[in-house]
């Protein structure tokens, strides 16, 4: 079965699977990537404030191809900022037995659903929810439209809980839905030989934080969506010495969240730190805060509980309902700080449980794809 995927752009979240996927036996995936500037230059993250490029292979492991985009503003940040005129025929050149569209708000995204329809089978990945959906008017309107789009996909691949009651409010059947579960290398933040936590530890010390403490940690884009202001509300409440906040990142709110703290000793700032360093990051704290405002999903949660921390998310975020266990978190009311340091309190210390990575692992995600993928061939 020769499978096409189409997306925008090498993620470090996607390039480990497609990898993998690639190597099962009765399976050739080609990726066709549509954001050809994206690989020509690191691109600037406004999130962070600033160029990023990944420090992981992104391209290894399987075929792919950069699709000629001709948009005159190109970028996957809107609509018409992924348009490739020849990306159909180039799939169809190549032989796809089915096509897997991961995201469809770009010209070519949906024109490539849309022309595949009744051709071979359409997958599409998604991870949206219904999470802060506007209520009135523009809900009704947008529920038709999406109703209408989701009608070319064959198989919706949902990441969780609510990304799947979203596709079923959209008039896709249950039959139709398949568990492809939001995941991240968990063996890459898992600490076998116990490095992480000799360097999380060093540089705890050059930070001036003992084994007394209990830190909380944000590792993010300091924008407005993200809420990292949240662990600032959190230390104004727990005034204790014994606590520690550091904030990992960089972007639009960081002068405002320095001169916010500037007076408190306690709340520290570190640069954007790449993934290769990741383990080590989470390693500093004791808790992961994810506060954000709106949150599809939320890998760091992920990333945070393969490092063996505990997480403070809220309900706002669409992972929690499906990572957060009694043994690993707490999902709190956004904005509510009482129950976090009741949480904090009671749980400083105690030992947390990874089973949920099991589930929501590459090896689900690619062995419950490969099952898909050989149903069509059958």
């Amino acid at each position: 079965m020769k499978l096409a995927i189409v997306t925008t752009h090498p993620i470090q979240y996607n390039a480990p699977w497609f990898k993998m996927l690639a190597e099962q036996n009765g399976i050739d995936v080609k990726v066709f990537y549509t954001w050809e500037q994206s690989i020509k230059s690191p691109k600037y993250d406004p999130g962070f404030g600033k160029v990023i490029e990944w420090d992981i292979p992104l391209l290894d492991g399987y075929e792919y191809t950069f699709v000629k985009n001709v948009s005159d503003s190109p970028g996957s940040h809107h609509y018409k900022g992924i348009d490739n005129p020849t990306l159909n025929e180039e799939v169809s050149a190549w032989g796809a037995e089915a096509v897997l569209v991961i995201g469809w708000p770009f010209k070519s995204h949906l024109s490539c659903m849309k022309y595949f329809k009744c051709k071979i089978p359409v997958l599409f990945r998604g991870d949206s929810t219904l999470l802060n959906e506007r209520s009135g008017i523009k809900k009704v309107i947008r529920r038709i439209s999406l109703r209408y789009i989701y009608s070319n996909v064959d198989y919706a691949l949902y990441v969780g809980t609510n990304n799947k009651e979203y596709f079923l409010a959209h008039g896709l059947k249950e039959k139709q839905l398949v568990f492809v579960p939001h995941a991240i290398d968990n063996k890459r933040f898992f600490d076998i030989d116990g490095n992480y936590e000799l360097m999380a530890n060093e540089w705890r010390r050059e930070l001036g934080i003992d084994d007394s403490n209990v830190v909380l940690l944000y590792a993010g884009k300091f924008d407005k969506v993200k809420n990292p202001s949240y662990i600032l509300d959190i230390a104004e409440q727990m005034t204790d010495e014994k606590y520690r906040f550091i904030l990992v990142g960089n972007g639009p709110l960081e002068k405002e969240l320095k001169e916010r703290s500037e007076n408190d000793h306690r709340v520290m700032f570190v640069d954007f730190q790449n993934q290769q360093k990741m383990p080590v990051v989470y390693r500093l704290a004791d808790y992961f805060v994810l506060s954000s405002n709106s949150e599809t999903w939320g890998l760091g949660v992920n990333e945070a509980l393969a490092s063996g921390r505990r997480v403070i998310t809220n309900s706002n975020v669409g992972c929690a309902v499906d990572m957060i266990k009694e043994n690993n978190g707490i999902i709190v009311n956004p904005g509510d700080v009482n129950d976090v340091m009741i949480y904090v309190g009671n749980s400083a210390g105690q030992p947390i449980t990874k089973d949920i990575l099991e589930t929501y692992s590459f090896d689900t995600l690619v062995s419950n794809l490969t099952t898909l993928i050989k149903t069509l061939k059958s």
